[in-house]
């Protein structure tokens, strides 16, 4: 049951990042979302690959976090409160069949050498390449927004 509840926080803190309009507001809901993945790693027996995941994440947020304050625009229009919670309510509805419905499992005659955890962890070098390419296009973007100001400026 808690593996369902972290995924159903996982699924609306990603769905309110993407929807909310304040930037800080979004890298806060990010933060939890890269939270939670890195609690369902560790859940999963998988310790090593939550840590990482944790470290990646929090170097990617703190990205993020300057980037908000140094490049966004205070709003001075408040989103409604309905609507915000018409998003995490949506959030839930995302998440209903992956925490009442359950697939049969299959029993099958061929055998596989590695376990769950040894697959994510074998898979791991591709994941943090690609969450640093991520972070590259973010600098990259930065860069070229302050460079556009700074020539506007002048």
């Amino acid at each position: 049951m808690i593996l369902e509840v972290v995924a159903a926080g996982l699924v609306i803190s990603a769905c309110l990042a993407i929807y909310l309009e304040e930037a800080i507001y979004s890298v806060v809901c990010l933060a939890c979302t890269v939270i939670l993945i890195s609690l369902l790693y560790a859940v999963n027996g998988t310790v090593y690959v939550a840590v990482f995941q944790f470290a990646i994440g929090l170097g990617t947020l703190a990205v993020f976090f300057l980037s908000s304050e140094m490049l966004s625009e205070k709003l001075k229009k408040e989103k409604s409160t309905r609507n915000t919670l018409l998003i995490v309510a949506l959030g839930m509805f995302m998440s209903f069949p992956a925490i009442f419905l359950s697939l049969p499992t299959i029993q099958t005659n061929i055998s596989i050498d590695s376990s769950f955890v040894q697959a994510l962890w074998n898979l791991r070098a591709l994941d943090i390449v690609l969450q640093g390419l991520v972070m590259l296009t973010v600098a990259l973007g930065i860069a070229i927004v302050l460079y556009e100001r700074k020539r506007g400026e002048s």
